[in-house]
């Protein structure tokens, strides 16, 4: 990211700020306020971050055709820009931000100063004083700002805050005065805005009425395209979440698509729409003669090869006809990670290797009773190789359920997205038992009080609630609190898929991962706990971690806590992990349902054998 001045304001020295890729789709995405050494700034939305005249589509992803279907995107999906230096000591590709809030408060008289870098004075200076001589403390940016459900973020209005109870008609009719500060930030006696012209003085409410004539945002000087007049905004100190949500959606990356062969001349040819338009233009047999030489000629390849791979492509290379129906991902998924992949290559991007034989073999040696928990598994795979999409969708403000899109207005034809690559390990449990486990009526019940707290939290019921659901997803915490214990991963890079879903078509898997931004992935450790003896140890380790809280019997007899009171028995010593891997925000969790299925006696009969 690159902080740079107005052009019709003084030169301010150009300032660099390092962001992972992974970052500006999350927490420094559009929208968000971030912060450098010693500066708050905020990112533009999408349509800035390119200089006129650059083609974002330039840096589309190819072959997520299925990740767009199965997400209901219906534009395409390109890479942010990435910062490069080019010879002559010019830099490209840096996203331009803006200095945010535009107020500061010295830290030594609490005097508020609005913008005074834009006095010449990179770092804001010190502070001037007033009339009576300089003050000469430390200015530093105010931490508060407004913001709306509706999206809109602006500054604090603080000559209003001062005015607001205004008495006398000298009060009423200070106006706001941008050449000198005037205000002064007071924390004596709780926090009060004074005005030094008049006496004024106010507090800092929790909620007020959205000033009139405010941008939408600091970068878009525009008002509101919808008045957000009668629904009060929020002040809030700026590492308050609600601040900033960004919206992401995720998808893997499954046959065809993932076994695309890259460097191949269908490939190369199916990513260059200028090759494939002259192909197309071509009306005479001589000129489509011509234009198949030329693009040989750039492909370094034969012209036969150039003709095979425009029949490919004219076949519906690379998905040759096939698709999943919209809001069908997790299915799709899951049918690739439990059945084999034929013919399977090792530069594909989508890679799997079964262990379910083995693992089976395995459990059945064991004859002690603490196998039990062991022959729920049905399936282990070790995910070799995986490709994640990540989408950003856009973000929330105050808490609201308005998305306001990447481009604040939506007629943008691209979305940001990310490639991140890894590896996994997934298992499956057992249909069977798990039909004849969930029809207790104690989990019945334990489980309908989650469905009706989530319900009333949010009514589009995204998540399938049910015993299955709370056991899948409690086992993949405590799965990764024990592989960040015995293998040596930290918790916050990995990542919990879990697919569940009753009905004609179940599914009750998990697939805990690891996904960077980097072609080579992980180093494989993750992959090799699908082993069958080393899953079998994590997997032990696991329902042991499960059974007994050192919080315990505080945590097991809560009746609710968290957000909307959607956890029961889990807390930060036993089940829940760092938001970034959990899919669901580190709510719906309960080892009750763990604990359940250890005590069921209605095991498989591969489990009954072995006991």
């Amino acid at each position: 990211m690159s902080r740079r001045s107005s052009p019709s304001k003084p030169a301010v020295q150009e300032r660099h700020v390092p962001v992972r890729l992974s970052h500006l789709l999350r927490h420094c995405s559009v929208g968000a306020i971030v912060r450098d050494s010693d500066h708050l700034m905020v990112v533009p939305d999408i349509r800035k971050w390119d200089k006129p005249g650059d083609n974002p589509l330039k840096r589309q992803i190819h072959y997520v055709d299925q990740v767009r279907n199965a997400l209901a995107i219906d534009k395409a999906l390109c890479r942010p820009p990435v910062a490069l230096e080019i010879d002559d000591g010019q830099k490209s590709g840096w996203i331009p931000v803006g200095r945010f809030p535009l107020w500061t408060r010295c830290l030594q008289c609490g005097l508020l100063h609005r913008a005074p870098w834009r006095k010449g004075e990179d770092d804001g200076g010190r502070c001037p004083g007033l009339e009576g001589g300089p003050c000469g403390g430390r200015l530093e940016q105010v931490p508060w700002v407004l913001v709306h459900q509706q999206g809109h973020l602006a500054d604090v209005p603080w000559h209003w805050l001062a005015h607001a109870d205004a008495r006398s008609p000298r009060q009423r009719q200070c106006n706001p005065d941008q050449r000198y500060p005037y205000l002064k930030l007071e924390e004596q006696d709780g926090r009060q805005v004074a005005c030094v012209h008049c006496g004024s003085r106010g507090g800092l409410p929790q909620r007020l009425p959205f000033p009139p004539k405010t941008w939408q945002q600091p970068w878009v000087h525009e008002p509101p395209v919808k008045s957000p007049d009668g629904e009060p905004a929020w002040l809030l100190e700026l590492n308050d979440v609600r601040v900033h949500t960004p919206v992401n959606r995720t998808a893997l990356v499954i046959p065809p698509e993932s076994r695309i062969r890259r460097g191949t001349v269908v490939d190369r040819l199916a990513g260059s729409s200028r090759s494939r338009q002259r192909i197309r233009n071509a009306r005479t047999p001589l000129a489509f003669k011509t234009a198949l030489k030329q693009v040989a000629s750039e492909f370094n390849c034969t012209v036969e090869a150039i003709e095979d791979a425009q029949k490919e492509i004219d076949r519906g290379y690379p998905l040759y006809g096939q698709t999943i129906p919209q809001h069908d991902l997790m299915a799709g998924e899951y049918k690739a990670l439990t059945e084999k992949i034929p013919d399977l290559k090792e530069d594909e991007d989508f890679v799997t290797a079964h262990h379910t034989s083995d693992w089976k073999a395995l459990a059945a040696l064991s004859g002690t009773s603490t196998a039990r928990p062991w022959t729920m598994v049905d399936r282990l795979v070790a995910v070799h190789k995986l490709k994640e999409i990540m989408v950003l969708m856009g973000f929330r403000r105050a808490g609201g359920e308005h998305v306001t899109p990447p481009d604040i207005t939506g007629e943008c034809d691209w979305l940001p997205a990310l490639e991140l690559y890894g590896e996994g390990v997934f298992f499956t449990l057992d249909e069977a038992w798990l039909r004849r486990w969930e029809c207790s009526t104690v989990l019945g019940e334990r489980a309908a009080a989650f469905v009706e707290r989530y319900l009333h939290r949010d009514s589009s019921m995204e998540v399938e609630v049910s015993p299955r659901f709370l056991l899948c997803h409690t086992l993949a915490h405590v799965l990764i609190r024990r592989i960040e214990a015995e293998a040596g991963y930290p918790a916050a890079s990995l990542k919990e898929r879990v697919y569940c879903k009753t009905g004609n078509e179940p599914m009750a898997g998990v697939l805990i991962y690891v996904a960077v931004a980097d072609e080579e992935g992980s180093l494989g450790g993750l992959m090799e706990l699908a082993r069958p003896e080393r899953f079998l140890r994590l997997w032990a380790g696991a329902f042991d971690a499960a059974k007994w809280c050192s919080l315990d019997p505080v945590c097991s007899e809560q009746e609710g806590h968290g957000p909307d009171l959607l956890n029961r028995a889990a807390c930060h010593a036993c089940a829940l992990v760092p938001e970034t891997s959990c899919q669901y925000g580190n709510v719906l969790l309960d080892r009750f349902f763990i604990k359940s299925a250890v005590e069921s006696r209605d095991f498989p009969d591969s489990a009954r054998a072995a006991c």
